[in-house]
């Protein structure tokens, strides 16, 4: 008989994968309330985006840690918000090589504005940024980059523990 899954899956993995998650967008809403080489990061509408996505990552790790029968579910909960942020990061990454097609206020700030939750967390969920903005690099690296390297690495991550697990 082989091995379940949500016996053989460490339950501190998740916990390191949900803090690191956290610990991204805690970084991200510090570049937003301190700036880098002074410059102000005010968030865009899909850097708000990706936050929820880091949130999902960080929410659903952490529920998997927490709940061994639910384990699997939320692992690929966690596995389609990376791959969620994946693509915002990418769309995002694109637009900072095709600014031209990024004009004015995003209809989509004005949608994710909106929101009763932005109006009790606007430090964390406020869109006020352009999306194709060209701010100082970070070690090399635009955010959106960065934010596109760290869900490629969550979603690998992601996806080879749970075809790893499957194969058992």
């Amino acid at each position: 008989m082989g091995i379940r899954y949500d016996e053989e899956v460490d339950p501190a993995k998740y916990l390191y994968l949900s803090l690191l998650s956290l610990g991204l967008v805690v970084s991200a809403v510090m570049l937003q309330q301190f700036g880098y080489q002074g410059v102000s990061f005010l968030p865009c509408p899909l850097c708000i985006l990706q936050r929820v996505g880091y949130l999902g990552i960080t929410t659903f790790c952490f529920l998997a840690a927490s709940f061994t029968l639910l384990r699997k579910p939320f692992h690929l909960l966690a596995t389609f918000s990376a791959a969620y942020g994946c693509s915002i990061a990418g769309r995002q990454v694109w637009l900072l090589s095709h600014p031209e097609t990024s004009c004015g206020i995003d209809p989509l700030e004005t949608w994710i504005n909106q929101f009763q939750l932005v109006e009790g967390l606007p430090w964390l969920l406020k869109a006020d940024g352009l999306c194709s903005a060209k701010l100082p690099a970070i070690l090399g690296l635009q955010v959106p980059e960065w934010s596109l390297l760290w869900f490629t690495i969550f979603l690998a991550i992601l996806l080879f523990t749970l075809f790893r697990k499957a194969s058992h």
